[in-house]
């Protein structure tokens, strides 16, 4: 094997080639490259690198030479930023289905489906959201990565923890107590606590730190991954819905200041669950672990769904224009504004009629006809004077 690659502050960029049937140096072991983002190494031949020789202030931050950190230079690529180092990833990579990262996504289908379609994530998504909800959720949420915060820091030099340990680029805990404190006030520690479903979720990520920390893997791969994918999408539904301050103000917690490409970081951690050396057994007990984890955020949701009915506060609604299925209210296809007109071309006057209806309940609606109606009247009289 041989090939060559360049270290600077900016860009980790490797180069590999290996002639046919020709084994691997005995000095490269498939796991990485422990190399600092801020390194300024000259061009070297990989087979003159041993690892062993490698100094510990070097094993700062991991490159992969076996998957997504692995790159030709001649070849098209995307870039993942994490703490300074910015490693260009290969669009070509080759994952088996018996890599972790597609063992979980394929494994927790069904568990992520019913998280997304509890009630309180369906009314969250519509934009028809309770602040005290609201408040209640993020305190949760505080508690939840307080504690796996708290594990992966015990546990980070575990050999499988360590390859996730992105305290800089992921922690959470800071973010929710600024948002906490916004929603609550300075006194908001003694406003919050521990509900009983959230002491679930808690306690089970403390016992998996003392006595199997390898399935933190399948806790921080739940929430964070769904952070940087669905969470973003909730974000900006809670700022409409809530009048939440276009600064984000009480949304910190979705806001990776870290990361410039929430795609490629996802890619990252992806390649860095592939390299964890597991065997079979282990990898589908973290799978297992990681439908427990869904499900303590099935039981969360359904917690603050049954508080839900306990409040008397008004609904606050994010309003016109968040799309059909938000506009359906409740479910009664009668009341959709596109349904409504479908029947109305169709040459139902009761469906006309109720088309205007419609549309005169929603103001930027009404404002539309109104000048449609002036314009109309004006072009009328135009003509017959």
């Amino acid at each position: 094997m041989s090939g060559s690659a360049i270290i600077t502050d900016q860009i980790i960029s490797v180069s590999t080639h290996r002639a046919p049937n020709t084994p691997p140096h005995p000095t490269i072991t498939p796991s990485c490259y422990l190399l600092p983002s801020h390194s300024h190494v000259p061009l070297f031949n990989i087979d003159e690198i041993n690892l062993e020789e490698i100094p510990r202030s070097f094993k700062t931050e991991t490159v992969s030479l076996t998957s997504a950190a692995k790159v030709n230079t001649e070849s098209k690529s995307n870039g993942a930023t994490t703490q300074g180092a910015r490693i260009m990833e290969d669009e070509d990579e080759h994952l088996s289905p018996f890599d972790l990262s597609e063992m979980l996504a394929e494994g927790t289908k069904e568990a992520h489906d019913r998280a997304e379609n509890c009630q309180f994530v369906k009314d969250f998504l519509r934009g028809h959201i309770k602040k005290e909800l609201f408040k209640r959720g993020t305190a949760a949420l505080y508690f939840v990565y307080l504690a796996m915060e708290e594990e992966m820091e015990k546990n980070k030099d575990h050999p499988h923890v360590a390859p996730l340990y992105f305290p800089a680029d992921l922690y959470r805990r800071e973010a929710l107590a600024q948002d906490l404190e916004y929603l609550y006030g300075d006194d908001w520690e003694s406003q919050i606590s521990l509900s009983a479903g959230t002491k679930l979720y808690v306690d089970r990520i403390h016992e998996v730190g003392l006595k199997d920390p390898v399935l933190l893997a399948a806790h921080s791969y739940t929430r964070y991954m769904g952070d940087l994918s669905g969470g973003q999408i909730l974000k900006k539904v809670a700022q409409r819905a809530l009048k939440l301050p276009s600064t984000g103000e009480g949304l910190n917690f979705y806001q990776f200041e870290e990361i410039h490409s929430h795609k490629d970081f996802k890619q990252l951690y992806r390649s860095r669950l592939n390299e964890l050396e597991l065997d079979m057994e282990t990898k589908q007990r973290i799978v297992d672990e990681s439908n427990k984890a869904f499900g303590f955020n099935v039981t969360v949701f359904s917690e603050l769904e049954e508080i839900g009915k306990t409040i008397k506060e008004e609904v606050l609604d994010a309003g016109f224009g968040h799309g059909h299925a938000e506009i359906m209210q409740g479910g009664d296809i009668s009341k959709c504004p596109y349904y409504a007109a479908k029947m109305a071309v169709s040459g139902n006057p009761t469906h006309a009629v109720q088309l205007v209806q419609t549309l005169l309940r929603q103001l930027p609606c009404t404002v539309v006809l109104a000048t449609w109606v002036a314009i109309l009247a004006g072009f009328t009289a135009w003509y017959f004077l």
